[in-house]
This record gives C-alpha cells, structure tokens and sequence, in this order.
C-alpha cells in the first residue's frame, strides 16, 4: 500500500470536503477519492477516527 498524503494532507482535506459540502461518508470516499482513504486509513485505525480528529482541529 503506497501513502502519498500526509497526515496533515489528510486532515486538511477531509476539512476541506466537509467546509464544501462535499459527502465524507466512508463508501463516497472510496468512490471519489481512495487515495484519500488509503492514506487516512494508514495513519488512523479507522476512516471515523480520521473525521474526528478533523473535526478537532
């Protein structure tokens, strides 16, 4: 599994989806962006742990 995004990239684009109104639901994700999710699911144990910790910040 390739990681190309950061953590701070992921972050950041999880707030930028959800600032837009873009869907952040797991299976819209894995549709529109699995670079996204790979990354996210490298660095959190789960896409929702992803979402909370950009909802932290």
């Amino acid at each position: 599994m390739e990681v190309t995004m950061g953590a701070d990239e992921v972050i950041a684009r999880i707030q930028q989806m959800a600032s837009s109104g873009e869907p952040t639901s797991k299976k819209k994700v894995k549709q529109t962006d699995p670079e996204l999710m790979r990354s996210a699911l490298y660095y959190y144990p789960s896409w929702e742990h992803a979402l909370k910790n950009a909802e932290q910040q």
